[in-house]
């Protein structure tokens, strides 16, 4: 006869403690893990519903329907190249290269508002896009990079300094002025994204809430003249409460959307079995991918979709919290507001919940420019997860090859005691 001391136990309590929660979240390297696994299944997704999405439009129009999706992969190598190229890069390069890539990003900026539309020596500007022979770009996302990193910087040096108005307001607010101007004069749902990651660097830094008061309304009068000027943009706001009475013209999109959400009820109609895609739903593969997501997947597609952006918000939450100096903190904090805010919007606007403003949606919408930009954003979280003091701590304790330190990237420097590298680096 077993006693009761010797008893086995039940298998799930083995189960247990090996799926624990708290014991995968107390990981060193679960902040690094969590971001590379919801950022790579939202790429999966994307390229998917991408292809999903643009398959019958590229067979009618160029006769193969694997031209869309072969040009996105295309980005997303390119991408996948940048995400390598910033987790290897050192906090020190990032800091160098804060000034000079706001200055040169912000000059395209200009060069799209003197000149929206010309052809000069090979390069060509045309509203929103720059092109340079074979390459074309928008401008505005390089901009989401550069402020973020001049504002970080600007913040981290200031320290507990924040506080005082004098120090703050000179030269941050004139040049987040112009630059929410250069951007939100060409595309407002950017700008709209460069305001939400500006709050969240203030808030972040320590700056007082009593500040946010009057900046939130100056930033409000700013869109609001800003959709005043462009008529497309009022006709959204229009036919925002009520797109049904502009069904065949402001709301048409809108309406469209809401069709392939209700057709896709729980479960979807699909993969690939979309019917809105057939020439009815107006930029289905890029800022109203979501819609086809629901259609073909269901509410199931659009939860996971959910879930894996409100994992990557974790993540990089995560980061922001355990990294060791200030630069890094803020930068994290940015990056996440920024990547968050813009599926905010973009969802907000699919379901109707928020105007549309022709934001695409991260890391799955097609389009080449922001795809790589947020790859990119991607790998300087990935760089600032293995610099957590615990994450660097166990990766100098695996000692990885000099092999695979060259294949995927350099260790991180070891924290130091009673110093931080904030104290260094300001």
């Amino acid at each position: 006869m077993i006693s009761p001391s010797t008893k086995r136990q039940p298998f799930w309590a083995d189960l247990r403690g090996i799926f624990s929660l708290k014991g995968l979240l107390d990981r060193p390297l679960t902040s690094y893990y969590l971001l590379l696994a919801s950022a790579g299944l939202l790429l999966l997704i994307g390229l998917i519903m991408v292809f999903s999405a643009t398959m019958v439009k590229a067979y009618a129009e160029e006769g193969n329907a694997f031209s869309a999706i072969l040009r996105q992969v295309a980005w997303a190598g390119v991408g996948l190249i940048v995400f390598w190229l910033a987790q290897r890069t050192s906090i020190e390069t990032y800091h160098r290269l804060a000034k000079p890539a706001l200055v040169l990003s912000s000059m395209f900026m200009v060069l799209l508002l003197i000149v929206p539309s010309t052809s000069f020596a090979g390069i060509s500007t045309d509203y929103q896009w720059i092109t340079i022979g074979p390459f074309q770009f928008q401008p505005a996302e390089l901009v989401k990079l550069g402020f973020l990193l001049w504002t970080a910087r600007l913040l981290a040096r200031l320290g507990r300094r924040v506080a005082v108005w004098r120090d703050l307001v000179v030269p941050l607010f004139p040049v987040t002025a112009i630059i929410c101007f250069l951007v939100g004069y060409q595309d407002l749902g950017t700008m709209l994204c460069l305001v939400a990651m500006f709050f969240g660097l203030l808030w972040a830094s320590g700056v007082r809430f009593r500040v946010f008061g009057g900046m939130l309304a100056m930033a409000a009068a700013g869109a609001i003249i800003l959709t005043m000027v462009a008529s497309y943009r009022m006709e959204r706001v229009v036919s925002f409460s009520s797109p049904e009475a502009h069904a065949d013209d402001w709301g048409y999109q809108a309406i469209q959307g809401y069709f392939a959400i209700a057709d896709g009820g729980w479960f979807g109609v699909g993969l690939g079995e979309s019917r809105q895609k057939w020439e009815w739903l107006p930029n289905g593969h890029n800022d109203f991918i979501f819609a086809l997501i629901a259609e073909e997947l269901g509410v199931v597609g659009c939860v996971v979709v959910l879930v894996l952006f409100m994992v990557l918000t974790y993540a990089g939450l995560r980061i922001a919290i355990r990294v060791g100096d200030r630069f890094r903190r803020l930068v994290a904090v940015g990056l996440v507001v920024w990547i968050a805010s813009q599926a905010i919007i973009n969802i907000g606007g699919v379901v109707g919940l928020l105007p549309i403003t022709g934001l695409p949606l991260p890391l799955i919408s097609d389009g080449g420019t922001a795809l790589v930009v947020v790859l990119a954003a991607i790998g300087m979280l990935a760089s600032l997860a293995r610099a957590e003091p615990a994450a660097a701590r166990a990766l100098h304790a695996r000692n990885p090859g000099r092999l695979m330190r060259l294949l995927w990237a350099p260790l991180p420097p070891l924290p130091r005691a009673n110093k931080t590298h904030s104290n260094k680096e300001n």
